[in-house]
This record gives structure tokens, C-alpha cells and sequence, in this order.
């Protein structure tokens, strides 16, 4: 098998994964921030709930529906960043916004993305890109306490 078939069967098999037993779905009663957003495009509608420990994200969890892309992107961002501080949440916004936004020919340096690297693959069907970011900027909103949901149409 090709390394290239081999990163697409990876791909399908944590996105379904994920998509079926999503991890960390639920609410933080005691959560600091809450957030939600929305993609009108793809119905993809989620709520984040972040528990702080100073500026570390000590808990994170996510209640919504959406498509298999969305959903494996929720539940992969809930374990990729708890621990992690806010510094380190932006830099990994943008290594992963880079990702799948970047031209599709482009090698990106997927290293540190651990699971958010099987991302990789959306940035060939540009129209979810917007399911795989939704989680993201919602999680952006909930960290800085904005009030506004997030759409990806705005």
C-alpha cells in the first residue's frame, strides 16, 4: 500500500472513529467559558464548555450535532488540548488552520499536530474546511469570553 492510501485509510478511520464515540461530549457544570457556533452551510451546530486552571484548559467538552468531519474535529480537539495553555491553543489554531487551508501539493509539517494531523485531507473538499474549523473558533470565542455565537458565514 502507497504511504498516500495509507494516511487516507488513517483519515477514514479516526474521523469515523470519532464520529462514532465522540470523546469528551457533555457538559463542565462548573465550566468558566461556554461558547457556540454554528456552519448554516453543513447544519453543524456546537457548544463548548472550558474549565481554567489560571490560563491552562483543565477541562473541555462539547455538546452539538454536525457531519462526521465536524464531529471528529470537536472530539479530537477536546483531547489534543486539555493541558494545554492558551499560548499553546493559538499556536495550534494556526499550525491546524494552516493544515487545512493550505494548497493541497504543499507538505506541511504535521509533527506536533498529533491526531489533528489526519485533518490533512479536507483541505482537498474546501467546503469542509469550515466543518473542521467550526470547533475551533468556537473554542477561540469560549477563550475569550466573547458573548457572540460563531458562524463560519460571518
Amino acid at each position: 500500500m502507497s504511504e498516500l492510501n495509507e494516511l487516507g485509510e488513517l483519515y477514514r478511520e479516526v474521523i469515523l472513529d470519532h464520529t462514532k464515540h465522540p470523546r469528551n461530549k457533555g457538559v463542565v457544570p462548573d465550566a468558566d467559558r461556554k461558547a457556540e457556533g454554528y456552519n448554516p452551510l453543513c447544519g453543524d451546530r456546537v457548544t463548548l464548555y472550558v474549565k481554567l486552571d489560571g490560563d491552562r484548559i483543565k477541562e473541555i467538552h462539547f455538546e452539538g450535532s454536525g457531519c462526521a468531519i465536524s464531529t471528529a474535529s470537536v472530539s479530537i480537539l477536546t483531547e489534543a488540548l486539555k493541558g494545554k495553555t492558551k499560548n499553546e491553543v493559538n499556536a495550534l489554531f494556526e499550525k491546524f488552520h494552516t493544515l487545512v487551508t493550505s494548497d493541497v501539493g504543499l507538505k506541511t509539517d504535521t509533527s506536533d499536530l498529533g491526531k489533528l494531523a489526519v485533518f490533512e485531507g479536507v483541505r482537498e473538499f474546501p467546503m469542509r474546511v469550515k466543518c473542521a474549523t467550526l470547533s475551533w473558533h468556537t473554542l477561540k470565542a469560549a477563550l475569550e469570553n466573547s458573548p457572540t455565537a460563531v458562524t463560519t458565514e460571518e
